[in-house]
C-alpha cells in the first residue's frame, strides 16, 4: 500500500501558520488544463494566489483540490487548484514558507496558448524566469 501525500497536509499545517500569525498566505501555481483560474492572470504558465481568509470565500483545502471563490475585478470567481500543480506556499509579508515540486505531467504550453493576451517572445530569446518567492526554513 502506498501511503499518501504529505503535501497536502504540509499546505493546511502552513496556511493556518500563515493565518495564526498575520501573515497572508499566498500560493504559486503551475496552471494545466486541470487548473481552473483566470487564465487572464496567468504568466509564464504560473499564477500566484492569495489565499489569506479575507481574500477568500469558501475555502476548502483538501487533499486533491484547493477550491475556493475570489473576487478579480470586482467580480466573484470559482477557483480549483489541484494540490498537485502547487509549487509553493509562503507568508507575503516575508517571503516564510515552502516549495514543492510538481506533480504529474506540465500543459503550460497549451495555458499559453489560451490565454489571449500572452505576449509573443521572439524564438531567438529564452523566456523570462517568473519571480520566485523568497523561501525560507521555519523553525
Amino acid at each position: 500500500m502506498e501511503l499518501p501525500s504529505t503535501k497536502p497536509y504540509l499546505l493546511r499545517a502552513l496556511w493556518e501558520w500563515c493565518c495564526d500569525n498575520g501573515f497572508t498566505p499566498h500560493i504559486a501555481v503551475e496552471v494545466d488544463e486541470r487548473t481552473r483560474v483566470p487564465r487572464e492572470y496567468v504568466r509564464g504558465g504560473q499564477i500566484v494566489l492569495n489565499l489569506g481568509p479575507t481574500a477568500t470565500n469558501k475555502l476548502q483545502m483538501g487533499n486533491e483540490l484547493i477550491e475556493f471563490q475570489a473576487r478579480f475585478n470586482g467580480v466573484a470567481r470559482d477557483l480549483s487548484v489541484p494540490v498537485g500543480r502547487v509549487t509553493a506556499i509562503y507568508a507575503r509579508e516575508n517571503g516564510a514558507g515552502m516549495a514543492f515540486e510538481v506533480e504529474g505531467e506540465s500543459s503550460v504550453a497549451d495555458v499559453d496558448a489560451a490565454v489571449p493576451d500572452a505576449p509573443e517572445l521572439p524564438s531567438d530569446e529564452p523566456p523570462p524566469e517568473p519571480p520566485r518567492p523568497k523561501l525560507q526554513r521555519i523553525k
